[in-house]
């Protein structure tokens, strides 16, 4: 197992993963990060260098045993054995926390499934289509309510983010939040008082997430204008536009489609190691 550290192999990295596209994205997107200054303290391990069969994506800090929001890794494989052989490698993960692996390819699941055997864990399996826009500059300009414009989150609507996220409600849940919008790009839709009404983040492996809109200010397409708001963004910042849907969402499923998005062959799957040390506490 390397950590990579040295700039020319993380950039010769970052070309590699696109050319693995779109299987890589959500790799490219955390050493896209790391090479643009590393907002969320990341690092990337291989199996080898520079012929690597698999690759991680992980936070470089020490994250609480419980907290599986912020210890979330991403990976990518070339061959499945290696990349077993890497995740089993002492060092590489701590199997005794709460953390998630995710990427694009079915091992994931399956090699996370076979470990979590052999050392008598938990674990469980969350599924979503992944959208990526082949070229956002192609969307047209986003009609806005005169009375309305764009501006940016900031850290008085975390408590917002966290009541309105599927996933959050909790300390835990909240902490994660306030780091992804300290750290990384967002957007929004104001109201004429500077409330938002509508708004996407973006999250350490470069994907878009929490795109939400207010209920009472819904059907009125600021969904849309948002996503597209966010898709030209990214491509100016030289990022892919995608993103992770899940399966029952079928309404943002349609307005991606509608939008250009191509829905990425197979499933991305969240793989959630050790559920019950992250359900314990706040």
């Amino acid at each position: 197992m390397l950590i990579l550290t040295c700039p020319a192999q993380l950039q010769r990295l970052e070309g590699v993963l696109r050319r693995s596209l779109p299987l890589a994205l959500p790799v490219l997107g955390a050493v896209m990060n790391i090479n643009r200054g590393n907002p969320g303290e990341f690092e990337v391990v291989v199996d080898s260098w520079p012929h690597f069969g698999a690759v991680l994506a992980r936070p470089s800090r020490e994250m609480p045993v419980d907290d599986c929001y912020r210890n979330r890794n991403a990976a990518f494989y070339r061959d499945v054995g290696a990349y077993r052989a890497l995740l089993e490698t002492p060092g590489c993960l701590r199997w005794d926390t709460a953390f998630h692996i995710f990427g694009l390819q079915d091992g994931v699941a399956t090699v996370s499934q076979a470990i979590a055997g052999v050392k008598g864990i938990e674990f469980e399996v969350s599924e979503y289509y992944t959208y990526l826009h082949p070229d956002p500059s192609t969307l047209p300009e986003p009609r806005l309510d005169p009375d309305m414009r764009v501006g940016s989150l900031s850290p008085v609507h975390i408590d917002l983010l966290n009541e309105t996220w599927a996933y959050g409600g909790n300390e835990r849940s909240r902490r994660y939040l306030a780091e992804v919008l300290g750290c990384f790009p967002n957007l929004c839709l104001q109201d004429g008082a500077g409330q938002p009404l509508c708004w996407v983040l973006t999250d350490p492996f470069g994907a878009g997430t929490h795109g939400y809109t207010l209920p009472a200010h819904r059907q009125r397409g600021h969904m849309r204008a948002v996503l597209a708001l966010a898709a030209r963004r990214a491509q100016a910042r030289g990022f892919p536009t995608f993103g992770h849907t899940a399966v029952g969402n079928r309404p943002m499923q349609r307005l991606q489609l509608e939008l250009g998005h191509r829905q990425v062959p197979g499933l991305c799957r969240f793989v959630l190691h050790n559920p019950g040390l992250g359900r314990a506490g706040p």
